[in-house]
């Protein structure tokens, strides 16, 4: 169990690539099995976490938009996967910013139980750019998908989207440093 962050960490970033080399080898509808039992991991990883406890519901919601989206069209649901991933995260945290506390100061408490007032205003702000950036990021990823460029699919949602989150986690590690 301890393994399973990092295996679905991993196999979250080489999703679109394994859909890429995939493509035309495996059917769509078992394509469409990778990011179901993704889903399943991460569903199983927060049972029992009380941090993870505000995905569940956003994580049951991708899992059946995927499904109906698979009746459908089996490729579109394998594709929107990184779509309705960044768009369910974003609601959690929208949720979050009008529901305190916010997922950055749920996820603050495991380490500082109380949060000074200041700290929780400056979490809040983290929140909103958590928010902000998924809410886009869900936006992007659609107009990849739209644009029927797999390339352009796999290059975005498996490296772009990455590269930029891992910019936003940094930029706010910087932030941190200089405020706390």
């Amino acid at each position: 169990m301890r393994l399973l962050p990092i295996a679905l960490a991993a196999a979250g970033l080489l999703y679109p690539f394994a859909v890429y080399a995939l493509i035309g080898w495996l059917p769509p509808g078992l394509l469409l099995a990778i990011p179901l039992a993704l889903i399943a991991g991460r569903l199983a990883m927060a049972r029992g976490r009380p941090a993870l406890k505000p995905f569940t519901p956003i994580l049951a919601a991708v899992a059946a938009i995927t499904l109906c989206l698979a009746f459908a069209d089996r490729m579109i649901a394998v594709k929107a996967y990184p779509i309705l991933m960044s768009a369910g995260m974003a609601g959690a945290f929208g949720r979050s910013l009008l529901a305190p506390p916010t997922l950055i100061e749920l996820f603050a408490s495991l380490r500082t139980p109380a949060p000074s007032r200041e700290a929780r205003a400056y979490m809040r702000k983290v929140t909103w750019a958590w928010f902000l950036f998924l809410s886009l990021n869900s936006l992007i990823s659609a107009l990849t998908l739209a644009s029927g460029e797999m390339r352009l699919w796999t290059l975005y949602n498996g490296l772009i989207s990455y590269l930029l989150m891992g910019l936003l986690f940094g930029v706010e590690w910087l932030i941190r440093r200089r405020v706390a």
